[in-house]
């Protein structure tokens, strides 16, 4: 399942605030700026900077 366009608009990194990148195939959010990867997990972004994996 996708995430609601409405809440792609108003999600951001919690490090830096910047923008994120969703990828639907590999189920993550993705902030360039700070090289940190959120995991989505049963549809719920896992917004935490201490889970998010680094790139």
């Amino acid at each position: 399942m996708t995430l609601s366009p409405d809440l792609l608009a108003i999600l951001v990194c919690p490090a830096c605030k910047g923008d994120l990148v969703y990828s639907e195939a590999a189920q993550t959010l993705t902030c360039d700026r700070c090289r940190l990867r959120y995991r989505i997990v049963d549809d719920i972004p896992v917004m935490l900077v201490e889970e998010a994996q680094k790139f």
